[in-house]
């Protein structure tokens, strides 16, 4: 979907409308199937923080606009339009090929894609039977395949800026055994998140501002409601 002339999706904005933690799967954009997940992440004694790190996403429409282009280039070379339909196995039998015909970065990102779609499901999972370090497991999991093989934590047009790039290092420098960080949202500048444990918060918070200057970390919760109309 694009707006304003950029190449988005509307994943935060159903997040932000319906509320609480929620799996999206956009098979039928126009009906999107949207499941609740039934967690209460405050009794994990973790919160989320959103680190700013003052990128600026003005130049970078290129940039995100390649991620679903190349995916879809992988997925024309087996027949389809989307990477959704491609077999896995199709794709990992067939690596070479798909190098060749699409270049390797674009292999990089339908490698991300389909290990992506499995840890999403193992997510879920995981919060149903109320195991949170093995959330917290998967979640630097799943920031680490966004790093090495999504490769959207900074713009290959210029790699000499890096700030997504500082905080994820400084955050594992900062939080040790006391949280995990991943890149937040579509990458490339603008923010990191990090689930932090309650008593550690204040350091973090303190720590990673040094960095990115005061009010660069909010501290959030996640709550069940989404939008909701205020009556006056």
């Amino acid at each position: 979907m694009t707006i304003v002339g950029k190449p988005c999706g509307l994943l935060n904005q159903c997040a932000c409308a319906i509320g609480g933690l929620i799996s999206i799967d956009f098979n039928n954009p126009s009906k999107p199937i949207i499941n609740p997940i039934n967690v209460d992440f405050a009794k994990y004694n973790h919160s989320l923080c959103i680190v700013d790190t003052k990128g600026n996403h003005a130049d970078l429409t290129d940039e995100y606009a390649a991620v679903p282009a190349e995916m879809k280039k992988v997925a024309n070379f087996f027949g389809k339009e989307y990477l959704r339909d491609v077999n896995p196995d199709e794709f990992f039998n067939n690596v070479s090929k798909v190098r060749k015909a699409c270049q390797d970065r674009a292999v990089l990102r339908a490698i991300h894609f389909f290990n992506e779609n499995e840890r999403v499901s193992k997510i879920i999972e995981v919060l149903n039977q109320d195991d949170f370090d093995e959330f917290k497991h998967l979640i630097q999991e799943s920031g680490n395949s966004s790093y090495r093989f999504l490769q959207n934590v900074y713009a290959s047009s210029d790699p000499q800026n890096q700030a997504v790039s500082i905080a994820l290092a400084m955050s594992e420098h900062i939080l040790q055994n006391h949280g995990v960080c991943r890149v937040h949202g579509g990458g490339f500048a603008g923010t990191i998140q990090a689930f932090v444990e309650n008593d550690f918060v204040q350091t973090y918070k303190e720590q990673i501002e040094n960095v990115f200057g005061e009010g660069s970390c909010h501290v959030l919760k996640v709550r069940k409601y989404g939008g909701c109309k205020v009556i006056d």
